[in-house]
Formats: structure tokens, sequence, C-alpha cells
């Protein structure tokens, strides 16, 4: 096995319930390229915005009980993909640990803060100015960011600081949440103070 194949930071996480079934791979030192399968477009479209400004490879097969609503997948979603996260980091050594984006898309400005901390804790702040784009139903975002971060066991805090346009609002956190996520975890000798070593004083996260 070749170091650089050593060194890849990849999950492959399955979960099924009575309401989900979802297959989720994740390569966190990827290219972006992504693969997405949820019955549900614009989150989707969401998910590729994460994946491919934080430079991740993401493949997603997902089902549910889409019957009822969307619900239980996008939290279910957001659980797998924390998951993944947490998995493919390990024990962190060497990452930067900490990481923020700014993301502009015309009217609208994001922020999203990332500390890997090992402790779960979701603050989000996303006035969005209508209820729905298109038949999706925009308050599931703070689910599916809500399960990020429980099972990821990161702190993230989520500001849409400004915005007249639900897509663009929605699109610039997914956007920045890529970006903080990417350099949060990131090795590069550029960023990270660490060499290889816990970023913590407490010697784990």
């Amino acid at each position: 096995m070749t170091p650089a194949a050593e060194n890849r930071r990849h999950a492959l996480v399955e979960r099924t319930t009575r309401e989900t079934s979802i297959r989720l791979e994740l390569t966190v030192d990827g290219t972006g390229m992504v693969q997405l399968r949820t019955g549900l477009p614009f989150f989707e479209h969401m998910l590729e915005q994460l994946a491919r400004h934080g430079g991740m490879d993401l493949v997603i097969e997902a089902t549910g009980d889409l019957h009822v609503d969307a619900h239980h997948l996008v939290e279910d979603t957001g659980i797998v993909l924390g998951q993944a996260l947490q998995a493919a980091l390990g024990d962190k050594a060497g990452v930067t640990r900490y990481g923020h984006a700014y993301v502009p898309l015309d009217e609208a400005l994001s922020r999203v803060v990332v500390d890997l901390s090992g402790r779960p804790g979701l603050v989000y702040r996303v006035p969005f100015r209508r209820a729905r784009v298109g038949d999706f139903d925009v308050d599931l975002f703070e689910e599916f960011f809500r399960a990020l971060t429980n099972h990821a066991a990161c702190t993230m805090h989520v500001d849409n600081l400004r915005g007249r346009n639900a897509h663009h609002q929605a699109e610039t956190v997914f956007k920045a949440c890529g970006r903080a996520l990417a350099f949060a975890m990131s090795r590069s000798a550029a960023v990270s103070p660490w060499k290889g070593q816990i970023p913590s004083t407490k010697g784990m996260l």
C-alpha cells in the first residue's frame, strides 16, 4: 500500500431503519466528485455544494418514506454524513481543528464556523424568506445540520447574515459549510500548526 493510500481519509457508512435506508461513501481528501440519489433534487443540489466546495468525494444512495414527508430522509442523511466524517477523521491528529468561511451569492451572504472539538453543538440562525424552495421545506436544513454536528461530534455556528432569495440563502450556507470543514480538516503544513499531533491540550478530541 502506498503512503498516499495509507493516509487516505475515507469512510463507508450504511444505516437502515423502518423509515430510511442510506449508504454513504465519503473521501475527505477528494476532488469534489459527487454521486447522489435521494429523491430530493434540491437537497442533492445543496449536498453537492457542500462536497464540491469542501473538496470531498461523496456518494449517497438513499431511500425513505417520502410519501410521509422528507424529514426522516434529510435528518438521517445528516446522521450518516456525521458518522462518516467522524470515522474518516479518526483521532484527528494533525488537523487544523478550526475552520470558518464567508460565502456570498448575489445578495446573500452566509458564515459558517466549525470546531472539530469532539463536542456536538449547533447554533443555527438562518432566517429564510420563504418556507419552501420548489417543494422542499427549508426548515429541514436545521434538522440536517443538527444531525450532522451531533454525529460528527463537532461544534458549528451557521449564520445567514443577509439574503432575500431562499435558494441563495441555502446555497451560501452549504458552500460555507464545505469551505469551513475543508479548512478545519486540513493537515497542510501551511495551515495546521499541529504537525501530526492531536490539536488539543487534553491530548484527545
